[in-house]
């Protein structure tokens, strides 16, 4: 049997009825131990070694080992469901950006938000950005081998000395060496850079761009995103974007979309929809975006929130995410995992998801939002009938510009809540949760009147409203 570092065996956590699984006699709380007598180390190597029509499974129940085999026929899922998605030690960061905002969380949160994770495993299940920076030869022939494929890069610049200060570390200075051997290999990686004022902006971002171009163009994706404070930052010479430098931002990107454009023929480059916020202007049009790709990094959220209003489902785009908060479903896979396996940083549905089609709605409704969900709104419903209203909750607990809706916490909540009517039933978007919790620790029961909890789609917002 092969042996591997093993700090976390999978633990199954549901069976399917009737599935292959079942059949064969697994049972929830088993340990899995090994798989044809190889050792999963992650959630990619056990699907692969469960996809056989027979498959051996050593499981460590009540502390004695059990082999059990399992047939398939051929299309039957296997059935069974485990609680994370790294069995191994999952690879943490040892960059020290001074722009990561774990570095501006408050003291006394749960232990788990103060985790960071540079695993390329990660990014590829749940979205999460990897520096490359502890990728390794070994890594590269995994994720060529096995197609582990998008992978998402924290890029913020290619000029090597400016990107190893920005990582504070100096493998960031060789790292991006990595994403060029991928993309040769045709793996899609989607890049990201945090862009920071009077670091890595203006002339700094034409040479990054213009070096991604020459060096890597057949990058997927880049995302040129804002730099978020909060009041707990500890670096004074970083600041947020100022009205003129968001609209500088914005005409820069489409100065490098025409020029990307032109050379390979797709656009490449984003704007997150911050940057219209700060620099008010108009979003752009939805085929701006082509397949929201970039959904996750705030790039197109209006517009997606627009189209699913108008009638598009929401399994159409992708769905809702924000900092903290991994997929509910690893949708190549089948899983449901209740958290992201690098501990809890993942936000999670809440526990009880009002439907649109259970809606017992008051003749009232209040819709709590943070000031850019607010934004959104105002742009998809510019006119709100009377009975329906927008309560903008400002985060003083995290502070600066924390401005998304993901962010919002219950001791905030609470302060809007206490100016709401009695008579009003109040919205409460699932993605400030992780699953009944808040990011301040406090929970579902701590908020002082109870609250809807519903999903971040057009069709539920167009429910509230015309309901």
């Amino acid at each position: 049997m092969a042996t591997v570092e093993q700090s976390y065996p999978p633990v199954v956590t549901s069976i399917d009825a009737g599935s292959p699984a079942d059949r064969a006699g697994v049972i929830v709380g088993d340990l899995i131990v090994a798989v044809n007598g190889e050792v999963p180390r992650d959630i990619i190597e056990w699907h692969l070694q469960t996809s056989e029509s027979e498959v051996m499974l050593s499981v460590s129940r009540a502390g004695i080992e059990v082999e059990i085999e399992v047939l398939r026929s051929p299309g039957e899922e296997f059935g069974v469901h485990v609680e994370s998605a790294v069995f191994d030690r999952v690879r943490t960061c040892d960059n020290h950006c001074d722009f990561c905002f774990i570095y501006q969380l408050p003291k006394g949160l749960r232990q788990s938000l103060y985790l960071k994770d540079d695993d390329y495993r990660l990014s590829f299940l749940y979205g999460n950005f990897t520096t490359l920076t502890r990728f390794t030869e070994a890594d590269l022939e995994r994720v060529i081998a096995e197609r582990i494929s998008p992978l998402n890069v924290s890029i913020h610049s290619t000029d090597p000395q400016l990107r190893a200060r920005m990582l504070r570390n100096e493998r960031g200075s060789v790292s991006l060496r990595w994403m060029k051997e991928m993309l040769k290999a045709e793996i899609d990686i989607r890049g990201q850079i945090v862009l920071c004022p009077g670091v890595n902006d203006a002339e700094a971002l034409d040479r990054t761009l213009g070096n991604l171009l020459n060096e890597y163009s057949q990058i997927e994706s880049i995302a040129i995103v804002p730099l978020g404070l909060s009041r707990f930052n500890p670096e004074n010479h970083l600041r947020v974007h100022r009205q003129a430098e968001a609209v500088a931002v914005i005409e820069q990107v489409e100065r490098w979309r025409d020029i990307f454009t032109k050379c390979v023929g797709r656009p490449t480059v984003f704007a997150a929809d911050e940057f219209y916020i700060v620099a008010n202007r108009p979003w752009p049009a939805a085929d701006h975006y082509g397949d929201f790709a970039m959904y996750e990094d705030g790039i197109g959220m209006v517009r997606q929130l627009q189209m699913e209003f108008a009638g598009h489902k929401p399994d159409e785009v992708f769905s809702s995410g924000n900092f903290f908060r991994s997929a509910d479903t690893d949708h190549r896979y089948g899983d449901s995992y209740d958290a992201n396996p690098a501990a809890d940083t993942g936000l999670r549905r809440a526990l009880k998801i009002v439907d649109v089609e259970e809606f017992n709605l008051g003749s009232r409704r209040v819709m709590l939002t943070a000031p850019y969900g607010a934004h959104a709104l105002r742009e998809v419903v510019p006119n709100l009938p009377g009975h329906v209203r927008i309560a903008t909750v400002e985060n003083e607990f995290f502070g600066g510009n924390t401005a998304v809706t993901g962010l919002m916490v219950g001791s905030d909540i609470n302060r809007v809540l206490a100016n709401c009517d009695a008579d009003e039933t109040i919205f409460l978007p699932d993605v400030c949760l992780s699953g009944d919790r808040f990011l301040d620790g406090l929970t579902l029961k701590d908020l002082i009147r109870p609250v809807k909890i519903v999903r971040t789609d057009g069709r539920t917002l167009k429910r509230i409203i015309e309901a």
